[in-house]
């Protein structure tokens, strides 16, 4: 799928989503302000696609998905469908393969030093516990996965999961599942 089939994916599923929590719950607090990130990247996306700029659309629109992905796991969107970005083959204009490379370097480098800027902050007996072990999980798989595309020379691929995973461990943090214990400015608070 290219970039602008990517984009367009990203519209439907966010035009089919809805909040899963009732309102008058603390949860729904937490499930406007995902739904409102993952809205902002796809906006993001396209203005970035408007201008030319492959690099920022394709980023943001696997960020964006990424947090529709992770609140849709958390419980706290509908329906839950996942949206990797295997599927993603976006071919980035050769003239921003530069920005491109710089990109992908510098996300891999911050969210590794985000994986380790992070610990539970569910106690062990609660279920939350157990999620948070599973964005870990989640963002560091898409981490290693991107590195491996990275290292085989596909930094368009590389950048789109680590965006992907990225968002899982800032929405895991937005939703409680995280304390920072590093540097805050790696995260999206």
């Amino acid at each position: 799928m290219n970039l602008d089939d990517y984009g367009v994916l990203y519209g439907e599923a966010l035009s089919l989503t809805r909040i899963a929590v009732p309102e008058a719950t603390l949860l729904y607090r937490v499930a406007g302000e995902v739904l409102d990130m993952a809205a902002a990247y796809h906006s993001d996306g396209f203005a970035f696609l408007r201008a030319g700029d492959h690099v920022n659309a394709l980023a943001a629109f696997a960020y964006g998905l990424g947090w529709l992905d992770a609140g849709s796991r958390l419980g706290l969107l509908e329906p839950a469908i996942a949206h990797s970005p295997e599927a993603v083959d976006a071919i980035i204009p050769e003239q921003q393969n530069i920005r491109l490379d710089e990109k992908t370097h510098r996300y891999r480098r911050m969210l590794g030093a985000a994986l380790g800027g992070v610990g539970t902050a569910a106690d062990e007996a609660s279920p939350l516990y157990g999620g948070a072990e599973e964005f870990c999980s989640a963002a560091r798989s898409w981490y290693a996965d991107g590195v491996k595309h990275l290292t085989a020379g596909d930094h368009a691929a590389a950048l789109a999961r680590l965006s992907y995973g990225y968002a899982w461990l800032d929405a895991g943090i937005r939703a409680g599942l995280f304390r920072i214990t590093g540097d805050r400015g790696l995260f999206t608070v």
